[in-house]
């Protein structure tokens, strides 16, 4: 694989993910009673717990996101 393949792939997955996070944010955000009714039917759980659980997730998502898409793609990007 040649570097600028990599930029490209490590940029795209990047932009990408970075939409998945929104998009997730943007849902849970106008679609928030819908999801925890729906969620509420699998699993007991109060609404405090519910929107831990997503925040939480989404955190862990961006940080992995910065730290297996965005750091490398700066440190290629300004090593090459």
């Amino acid at each position: 694989m040649t570097q600028e393949l990599v930029l490209s792939l490590l940029g795209w997955s990047t932009v990408v993910n970075l939409a998945l996070l929104i998009w997730w944010f943007a849902f849970f955000a106008l679609a928030h009673d819908w999801m925890y009714r729906l969620h509420g039917r699998w699993f007991n759980f109060r609404i405090e717990t519910f929107d831990a659980i997503h925040y939480g997730g989404m955190g862990i998502y961006k940080m992995a996101i910065i730290l297996f898409n965005l750091v490398p793609y700066l440190l290629l990007r300004c090593l090459g």
